[in-house]
This record gives structure tokens, sequence and C-alpha cells, in this order.
């Protein structure tokens, strides 16, 4: 008996923990989701998102409120994305060199305002904040099981799982949505109907990366209470492959995201149980199957046509 509660248990906590672990993931491959399909490649995805842990967690202690630490993770995710607008889609500055430059200024700058701001981080004092807590859905959360895995989450988790219908029925069903998707396809026909090209790829962008610094605001206000020099270790790339693997749908998107962080939750409850197998192996599980996963994708890629290529009008 006690064995099986504690294999219930087990399974409840890797479940459990691939929620969580899929959150900052999921709003970074939604937001280069969005991104992406207006036919822009924003490779800065890990820059961003880093810029947003240190902002979230910024603003929360100089404030007191998460609510004013996810504003600042909101805004400074916006910034990033603007500035990878205005390169990309302004001055057609090659969108991979402009994304790789964004994750080093995003790397630079969020350690040195760190090191500035928090000065007794320096010598290994480092400042914490109160983070989140699990929110639990009345009635929802008492359901066997299920309860524990989805509905005892964090506010941020639940946000992340409903942005995927909303974003699937923007892209689908309105007429903006149908925009962003043709100017990804053939920006052309957005130019022809006397509508802006470069509008409608910079929204797109700079929503993309409000997405994004949420993402990376769950590190320190909901998972850590801290904040760490290049504490995103590769989610931004990740996400980005995820949303290859995804095939640009939404739907498959969070599918992939989920699938990416229960890999990644089983090697961190099977090195937190102590068991003897090399952990580098377990590290690189999920990024090992991000390279067959993208070298599967491309197979039936439903990338858009016009992606990476700027727009020149002739």
């Amino acid at each position: 008996m006690i064995n099986e509660l504690l294999q219930t248990t087990f399974i409840i906590s890797i479940l459990a923990g691939t929620i969580r672990v899929a959150t900052p993931l999921l709003l970074g491959a939604l937001g280069e989701l969005i991104t992406e399909r207006a036919g822009v490649i924003n490779l800065g995805i890990e820059g961003t998102m880093l810029m947003g842990a240190f902002c979230g967690f910024w603003g929360a202690s100089i404030s007191g409120s998460l609510a004013v630490g996810i504003g600042f993770a909101i805004l400074a995710g916006g910034i990033m994305a603007l500035i990878t607008a205005f390169m990309t889609v302004t001055l057609k500055v090659n969108q991979v060199v402009t994304g790789l430059a964004s994750n080093l200024l995003g790397s630079g700058v969020s350690f040195y305002a760190y090191r500035i701001i928090f000065k007794n981080a320096i010598s290994g004092d480092f400042p914490r904040i109160e983070i989140f807590h699990s929110l639990d859905i009345p009635l929802l959360s008492d359901i066997p099981i299920l309860g524990d895995v989805l509905f005892s989450q964090y506010l941020l988790s639940y946000v992340s799982f409903l942005l995927v219908p909303l974003i699937a029925w923007f892209l689908y069903r309105t007429k903006y949505g149908l925009r962003i998707r043709t100017v990804g396809e053939n920006p052309r026909v957005i130019d022809m109907r006397g509508l802006s090209v470069s509008k409608l790829r910079y929204g797109a962008v700079v929503f993309g990366g409000l997405l994004m610094g949420l993402g990376g605001s769950f590190l320190t206000l909901a998972s850590t209470g801290l904040f760490l020099p290049d504490m995103t270790g590769g989610r931004g790339w990740l996400a980005y492959v995820i949303v290859i693997a995804g095939n640009w749908l939404p739907g498959r998107v969070m599918g992939m995201a989920l699938l990416f962080a229960l890999l990644d939750s089983i090697q961190l409850h099977l090195q937190g149980m102590g068991i003897e197998f090399p952990f580098q192996v377990l590290l690189a599980l999920p990024y090992v199957f991000a390279i067959v996963a993208t070298v599967l994708s491309r197979m039936r890629s439903g990338m858009p046509a016009s992606l990476g290529e700027p727009y020149l009008r002739s």
C-alpha cells in the first residue's frame, strides 16, 4: 500500500512539475509563434526572457508587489521586441544576426543592471522576494490526481494555457489574425490592399515580446524568488524549437512544450531521488529530443512562406 502511494505521489509530482516547467517554455513559444506568423524570426527569445526575469524581479523587489513585477517584465519584453522590430522591419538587418545580438544584449544588460542595483549580490548575499503561491481552483482542485496536477498551479501557468485557444481563435477566426498570417505568407497581398506590412509586423513582434517577457518573469516571480545571471538556461532556444516542432500551430506548440517539459521534469525528479545515473544524460534529454523533433518536423513543415525575408516594395 505504501509503495503504491509513493508511486502515485511520484507520478503526480512529475506531472504537476511538467505544467510548471512548461509555463515559461509555452509563453516564449507562443510569443515566437505570433512573431513568425508575421514573417519575422526573433532568435532573441533567450535574451528577452532573461530581461523579463530580471525586470520582473527588480519591479517586485522595489515595490513589494508581484503585479508590478509582472508589469516590469512585460514592459521589458516589449522594449526588447521593439528593438528587434526596428532592426529587422525598418532597417532590414539580417534577422538571425539581430536575434543573436539581442541575446547578447539581454544577457549583458541584465547582469550589469543586477550588479549595479543589487550591490550586496556581489558578495554572495543574493536578494530574494516573495513568490507567487499556487492557486487552487475551488472544487476542481479536489478532484483526485487531476486536481493536484491541473488545478493547483500558479496563476501564470493558468494564463499561459488559456492563451493557447485565445491565440488560435485570434489567428484563425479574426480579420487581424488573417492579416498576420497573410503578411507572413505573402506580404505583397497586404501591401496591394493598402495595408501597412511594417505596422502588422511591428505589432506581431512587439506582442510576441510581451509574452516572452512574461515567460521570463515566471522564473523569478513563481519559480525561484531570486535572479541569477543567464538563469533562462536555454529555455529561449527550446521555445524556438518548439515552434518549429509544433509546425506553427498553437495546439501542437502546446503539446510540444508539454512533451519537452515532461522530459525535464522527469530528469529533475530522478536527480532528486539520488538515482545513480549520469545526470548529464538526463540534462541532455530535452535537447536531444529537440534536435530529433526539429528534423522530423521539417519533413512536414508549415513554415510561413515569407519567414525571415524582409519586405521590399518594388
